[in-house]
């Protein structure tokens, strides 16, 4: 019961942040409403595009399963796991199990998991190629890749933000990028996102602020998330 209470709680002191900072107002401001890409208002714009992504192959995540930083995502869409890890640079993070840099990640054998969750990742990693070698590498042939990454997002607010954030992709440059590792037939490549979900998302809107009906229309032509389905 404290616990349900506390949850309703939170919830309703979003709504009041949320109704005296209004949203619209992002629009004449030159900060954004959230430095936390909408997280203290509700749930970030992008973040309903990945998870509405994961949900939609949530029956590919199952058996060994390997996740970026934590297994949020294994665990909310996970069917069938028998196994997670998680993977991190940062030794310090003590929810990984392995420790390695993607672009160098030899010490995870070959044909190891049947899935790889890798959601908002890439950008931070210079060599792109080396990466997607090693994600197809470290899967069991007919194992998934569920890979995320930014179109459109603003430069993390944090000490080495403008030093370690490298990328924006397109379905373009994911369609050749994973073409090359997995084949150009086992990669499906594609978009979520619309002009106002692209302003609202650098505003820093939650995507709770949005009319679902808007957040739902897709224009490929202003992307804020490019996801990708590949399969070894």
């Amino acid at each position: 019961m404290k616990k349900m209470w506390l949850a309703q709680r939170t919830s309703l002191e979003k709504y009041l942040r949320r109704l005296a900072r209004p949203a619209w107002l992002g629009m004449l401001r030159t900060m954004p409403l959230s430095n936390r890409y909408g997280y203290d208002r509700g749930t970030p714009v992008d973040r309903f595009y990945i998870e509405g992504f994961l949900e939609m192959y949530r029956h590919e995540i199952r058996g060994h399963v390997l996740e970026v930083k934590d297994s949020t995502y294994t665990a909310q869409y996970g069917s069938g796991v028998g196994r997670c890890d998680v993977l991190d640079i940062d030794a310090a993070n003590t929810r990984a199990n392995v420790i390695a840099d993607l672009t160098a990640a030899d010490s995870i054998p070959s044909e190891t998991y049947d899935c790889f969750i890798l959601t908002q990742t890439l950008q931070f990693i210079y060599d792109l190629r080396a990466a997607i070698f090693h994600a197809h590498r470290i899967l069991r042939t007919g194992g998934v890749l569920l890979a995320t990454v930014p179109a459109v997002s603003r430069i993390p607010p944090t000490k080495n933000g403008l030093t370690t954030d490298y990328w924006r992709l397109t379905v373009a440059s994911c369609s050749l990028l994973f073409g090359e590792a997995f084949g150009p037939s086992r990669v499906k490549v594609r978009s979520y996102g619309n002009v106002l979900t692209a302003a609202a998302f650098l505003i820093g809107m939650a995507h709770e602020e949005l009319p679902r009906r808007k957040i739902n229309v897709n224009d490929e032509y202003f992307p804020v998330v490019v996801a990708v389905h590949a399969t070894k």
